[in-house]
This record gives structure tokens, C-alpha cells and sequence, in this order.
């Protein structure tokens, strides 16, 4: 027999300051997590990939160094992913800030917390930006040990 049955999968949610992020967090919760209350399918994970801060120099005019900057930005991003959490009557998610490249710390959390579905939000990157700036959802649907969900947030009409 397997493991317990009170045991849950795990998914892992990348979360970054972008709209597209949010939308994957707002489509998953509503699909995974607020129909099912306290039987939801899964444990959710929500980590945020801090970016390695430049290489040290003196603040400018007294404002914030790089690595504060990037401090406040990983506090907002996980304080939203909360608050959207709240609004969809979703408790319990673990919300990680893993300093790294976002490629390589979505794969590792995958691995470390042993998770089944892997959930992203698209960048809508169109093919040069894609191979200049790299695809962190190509990286993840190649290197990721799990299935990889990419959520694509629909084009506004005008």
C-alpha cells in the first residue's frame, strides 16, 4: 500500500511582481483550492525567486542599495501572493523567497518539496526576447521532474 491517504501532492506556484503571476495564482486557486474548502487536491507551495543583488556599490543620494530594492520586492510579491490566498479563502500556503536564478530555484523547489504539478504564468515573451532573455517555463517544462502547468492570461479586448 502507498503512503497515507491523508497525504496531499504538492504543487509548486512561481510567483514574481508581474500580472501574468498573479493571474496563474488567482486561476489556480480557483480551480485547485476554492472549490474543494479543506479537501483541496494538493498543498500549495508558492515560491518567489529573489534575484542574486549586483555586485555591491555605495546607495545613491542616500536611497536604497540593490540588495534593499530587492528585499522590498521579494516582501511585496509574497505579501500579495498572501493577500490573494486570503481573498480566495485558501489557508496553509507555504510562501517561499529562494535567492537564486528563478530557472534553477523552481526546478530545486520542485525536487525539495517532492511536488507533483509545477505552475506558472506566462510571460507572453515573443521569440527573440524568448532566446535573448531565456524562457524560465521552457527551462521548467525540460528540467522540471514533474508535470508543468503554464497559465496563459487571456488578452484584454480593446
Amino acid at each position: 500500500m502507498s503512503s497515507s491517504s491523508s497525504e496531499k501532492r504538492v504543487m509548486v506556484l512561481a510567483m514574481d511582481e508581474t500580472e501574468n503571476s498573479q493571474y496563474a495564482l488567482e486561476w489556480a486557486l480557483d480551480h485547485f483550492f476554492t472549490p474543494f474548502g479543506s479537501d483541496a487536491p494538493f498543498d500549495l507551495v508558492i515560491v518567489y525567486a529573489k534575484p542574486f543583488p549586483p555586485v555591491p556599490i555605495a546607495s545613491v543620494a542616500g536611497g536604497p542599495t540593490p540588495d534593499l530594492e530587492l528585499k522590498l520586492v521579494a516582501d511585496q510579491v509574497t505579501e500579495k501572493a498572501k493577500q490573494i490566498c486570503t481573498s480566495k479563502s485558501v489557508q496553509g500556503a507555504l510562501v517561499e523567497i529562494v535567492e537564486g536564478d528563478a530557472r534553477n530555484v523552481l526546478c530545486d523547489a520542485v525536487d525539495r518539496h517532492r511536488a507533483s504539478l509545477l505552475v506558472l504564468g506566462s510571460r507572453g515573451y515573443g521569440a527573440i526576447k524568448r532566446v535573448v532573455l531565456g524562457s524560465v517555463s521552457d527551462h521548467c517544462t525540460h528540467h522540471a521532474h514533474c508535470s508543468v502547468m503554464i497559465v496563459k492570461k487571456p488578452k484584454s479586448k480593446k
